[in-house]
């Protein structure tokens, strides 16, 4: 005989967490496996421009972190090629050189003490959406981990090599996980990869919904008090972890090159 079905909403959202605390757990995998998944994650996801975009994650030491090398594309990153930089792009490990791009990366990694993980990319839709000088619009039940938490740039800063592309890039983008910028693409942040990973995955089809619904009709907003709660409710760690272990898998079976050894997500 069923016992939950007259429980109220708040007390099956706290069972549902704590049964995701027990069966969704760390990978296990190493900093750099997580990033080249997530660059062949992201490939396979629309996020594909020839040499455009940069992957990036703290490293162990304060001011570093990794990225790829300038000439792979992200179906070519595994975790043997990549680099550590140092805030000013000088390679620490490594062979080859950083993005030029990636400056914006350091500073927004000086702003960000809760970011680990940066995911700058000129998807399609993003960047069509971008063309538009138009901000995302999250009106749709999987979109809402990104609602209230996208910021938009208006203003084309040029192309991001210099300091003064990151001090805009990262004033733009404020407390948000996410953001659009404008004749640009996007880039979203992460406690760790695996929460970059997942938003970035989602900026791009929610662009794509909201592009497909702008040439339809109207799109109509979203109950303020429901999409928070709906915000809330999948932007949890665990979700997060349940959310990359499923795209990583699809990741070993079509790039099983981008990781060293057998690996278990």
């Amino acid at each position: 005989m069923a016992s939950t079905l007259r429980d109220p909403k708040d007390l099956l959202v706290d069972r549902a967490k704590r049964q995701m605390d027990d069966f969704f757990g760390d990978s296990g995998l190493t900093t750099r496996q997580k990033l080249a998944l997530t660059c062949r994650i992201a490939h396979d996801g629309g996020h594909d421009s020839g040499l455009a975009g940069q992957i990036s994650a703290r490293g162990q030491k304060p001011g570093t972190y990794y990225t790829q090398r300038l000439g792979l594309g992200f179906d070519e990153v595994t975790e043997d090629n990549l680099l550590l930089v140092d805030e000013d792009l000088e390679v620490l490990e490594g062979e080859g050189m950083p993005n030029p791009a990636n400056r914006f990366h350091s500073w927004i990694y000086r702003e960000r003490e809760d970011v680990n993980c940066i995911i700058h990319t000129h998807s399609l839709h993003t960047a069509a959406l971008a063309m538009l000088e138009v901000p995302l619009v999250v009106s749709q039940m999987d979109t809402t981990p990104l609602y209230d938490d996208c910021a938009f740039l208006k203003e084309w800063p040029g192309v991001p090599v210099g300091n003064e592309e990151g001090e805009i890039i990262s004033a733009a983008l404020g407390d948000k996980r996410a953001i659009i910028l404008a004749h640009h693409g996007q880039l979203a942040t992460g406690a760790t990869i695996e929460e970059a990973c997942n938003l970035a995955m989602l900026i791009e089809r929610a662009a794509r919904l909201q592009l497909l619904a702008m040439a339809a009709g109207t799109i109509q907003p979203l109950d303020p008090e429901l999409a928070r709660e709906a915000h809330d409710w999948t932007s949890t760690d665990r979700r997060s972890k349940a959310n990359f272990a499923y795209y990583a898998r699809k990741a070993l079976r079509n790039h099983p090159d981008c990781v060293n050894g057998q690996v278990a997500v």
